[in-house]
């Protein structure tokens, strides 16, 4: 909302500069004190908060009307900030949506006006319940990923698994025997689509466990290891090849940097897979050949060094 208030103030500073207009009072020391008012107060009861967020968008509709009296007159908005200032309309618009409703989300919210593709996702974890930036799904088809979806959107993540599997049919020909997912895959619609094509969907039935019922507990065991590769990837991908830490502004460039980091997963794999075959069987030996080698550099490197 601040963010808002401040494009607001400066596409009326430029229009009156261009125009040599007066400039009219917007109360910005003011809007400024109320902002930081609520960003350092700890403890906001929520009489107070919404008291305070009134006051902000009293600020912002104020700038809005002044930019509209503006165009009304015929004065062009220029065209850098022609974005800006549509940007600026559907944030207050959201804002006082969710003021006038007393809510606190609403759809295709922006949470950022520098960056207005990225949503809040809910993740419900531990360190952060909310998470911003983009989502993708990963499967892995002979140890190496492909990407599935990649979007900034919240979306539920069971709706990829019957593209994944057709993405796997058009480069195959044919189904895969089994899929190894998580639990949150397994609803009603993609276990009917695997079991009509022959495919097992790792994991428990749903509902209640039957009192007759006889688990495969090996099997289970088996296919919750095999499952850990993708969560190694994932793994992988943040340690080292740099998804912990993207620091591009836009969203293609971000979209970008998570596929060449799956790219670069995928290389390392390749690396690996060469590596294991260039040596053989006689791997193990090679790694303690050339340590006995290096060892015996060192030992010659001390002897020389006494005398």
């Amino acid at each position: 909302m601040n963010d808002a208030r401040t494009h607001a103030e400066k596409i009326i500073d430029v229009v009156c500069e261009g125009e040599k207009l007066k400039k009219p009072r917007v109360y910005r020391k003011k809007a400024r004190s109320v902002y930081l008012g609520i960003v350092r107060r700890k403890k906001k009861a929520k009489r107070w908060l919404r008291a305070e967020i009134r006051k902000l968008l009293s600020f912002v509709k104020r700038d809005i009307k002044m930019i509209k009296e503006f165009i009304e007159q015929g004065i062009l908005i220029p065209l850098v900030l022609q974005g800006d200032w549509e940007k600026l309309q559907k944030v207050y618009e959201q804002q006082q949506f969710m003021y006038d409703n007393k809510i606190h989300s609403v759809a295709e919210r922006i949470v950022s006006f520098h960056q207005p593709w990225v949503r809040p996702i809910v993740r419900g974890k531990q360190k952060a319940a909310v998470e911003f930036g983009a989502k993708f799904d990963l499967s892995i088809d002979q140890g190496f990923g492909r990407t599935e979806k990649s979007s900034f959107e919240a979306n539920n993540e069971s709706e990829v698994l019957v593209g994944a599997v057709r993405h796997y049919h058009d480069r195959h020909g044919c189904y895969p025997e089994r899929v190894l997912a998580d639990k949150i895959y397994r609803n009603r619609g993609n276990l009917s689509y695997c079991k009509g094509r022959g495919i097992r969907l790792s994991g428990p039935a749903l509902g209640r466990s039957k009192k007759d019922e006889v688990r495969e507990k090996e099997q289970d065991y088996k296919d919750n290891v095999y499952r850990i590769e993708v969560e190694r990837s994932f793994s992988k991908m943040k340690r080292c090849f740099g998804a912990n830490l993207i620091t591009t502004k836009l969203k293609e460039t971000t979209l970008t940097s998570i596929d060449l980091s799956v790219i670069a997963l995928n290389l390392s794999k390749l690396t690996a897979d060469f590596l294991h075959t260039f040596f053989g069987k006689n791997q193990k030996f090679y790694f303690w050949k050339q340590l006995a080698v290096f060892k015996r550099l060192l030992e010659m490197r001390y002897l020389f060094s006494r005398h």
